[in-house]
């Protein structure tokens, strides 16, 4: 991809700066490792958010085994 299209408005100013920072080659180990922490916080998020989905609709544990135990189930056949 050229430069000039990754500066064309289709990427966010945090999607630039993370590419000005990355733009020299790394050795597989530091890109491994900074891969890992990139998946380790949006799982972070994405548990707080689940968290937070939870708690507004007043999900439980046991809301979770109802739904496991319905989901299976199949309907007697006519």
């Amino acid at each position: 991809m050229k430069a000039r299209e990754l500066t064309s408005g289709s990427l966010n100013e945090q999607q630039l700066m993370m590419l000005r920072l990355l733009r020299k080659p790394m050795p597989e180990i530091d890109f491994i490792q900074i891969r890992r922490l990139a998946v380790k916080l949006l799982a972070k998020q994405m548990d707080e958010t689940m968290q937070e989905w939870e708690a507004e609709n007043n999900i439980t544990e046991e809301s979770y085994e109802q739904m496991k135990k319905l989901h299976f189930r199949t309907h007697p056949k006519a």
